[in-house]
């Protein structure tokens, strides 16, 4: 016994050692982590507002104790019906579009015969996804504007009449959100796919060229079964921001005509707790909690049930 306690701290004391050579690369993670414990772990600590009557007087620990009042406030709300659909509609709708696209692209991407051409487009639609929120709505109430934007002018000139106002229309705000991002952020989205199929063995390709098999059955049998982890892994991370839709766009395209379709919980947060004559920051932190809350068990029911279905999983 004593022999083998003597042998597993020479063993410690030599992991030790070897980790206390590269002490540099340890001291570089103290940055990230400061940042994790200051700007994640410490504010959950003001997490207990949304069970509390908070008043800025007494502060969050002199604030009453309410417990579930703010919760069950907002889940009998008469919005709360219009904000889940709104959210989970935008959210679903996103991810069933952009997640398909961004595979496709990065399977023609990989198909491209030349380095140089397949360089070049995967950089120009990158490109969109640098754009700031801002400068996209910005150019959207340009291009479709219905007096003075591309859209309008392409019509009347056509039609002889001026279109409907797109910004008005609650149906065609969910359209103009989606694809919209769509187009900004598809080729980023398509990176970890196109690193995934550059790691698919030329061995299998050759394999089935012998077998007879054309390009779209190589796709098919090969590559999409090579990335097929991948996606699942992206799927399962998508859906802890199912709740979360963008804050930004959804508040710069809405107005009073379009808010049937555009109210999401973010800018009904935004409102209630910051944008109120009355800011009511408990109200508000508990509906920001709720939607962690459900972000989270979205995320723990595709996760077991990707594992039951495959052999791919976070956890």
């Amino acid at each position: 016994m004593p022999a083998f306690r003597k042998e597993k701290d020479m063993k410690l004391s030599k992991a030790i050692k070897k980790n206390l050579k590269n002490w540099q690369l340890y001291l570089f993670l103290l940055i990230p982590l400061a940042y994790i414990v200051v700007f994640c772990y410490i504010p959950m600590l003001g997490a207990q507002i949304a069970f509390r009557d908070y008043s800025v007087k007494d502060g969050i620990w002199g604030s009453k104790w309410v417990g579930l009042k703010n919760i069950m406030k907002f889940l009998d709300s008469p919005i709360f019906d219009s904000l889940m659909v709104n959210t989970l509609s935008l959210s679903l709708y996103t991810l069933a579009v952009s997640t398909p696209l961004a595979i496709i692209f990065a399977l023609i991407l990989n198909s491209l015969p030349s380095a140089r051409f397949r360089k070049t487009a995967q950089t120009i639609v990158n490109i969109p996804h640098f754009i700031s929120i801002v400068v996209l709505v910005g150019m959207m109430m340009q291009v479709f504007h219905s007096r003075i934007g591309l859209y309008g002018i392409t019509t009347s000139f056509f039609t002889g009449k001026y279109p409907a106002d797109l910004f008005a229309s609650p149906s065609a705000f969910r359209h103009m959100y989606v694809w919209s991002g769509v187009w900004q952020h598809f080729g980023w989205n398509s990176i970890i796919y196109t690193a995934a199929l550059s790691g698919v063995s030329l061995d299998l390709h050759e394999a089935a060229q012998i077998d007879g098999a054309s390009r779209f059955q190589r796709i098919l049998h090969v590559d999409l079964p090579a990335i097929r982890p991948t996606i699942t892994i992206t799927l399962i991370l998508s859906m802890g921001n199912v709740m979360t839709v963008g804050f930004e766009k959804a508040f710069l395209m809405q107005n009073g005509l379009n808010s049937s379709a555009s109210e999401i919980i973010s800018t009904y947060v935004y409102k209630i707790g910051l944008n109120s004559a009355i800011p009511n920051f408990s109200y508000s932190t508990a509906i920001g909690l709720f939607n962690s809350v459900i972000s989270l068990i979205l995320v723990t029911l595709v996760n077991r049930i990707a594992r039951r279905l495959s052999e791919t999983s976070l956890w």
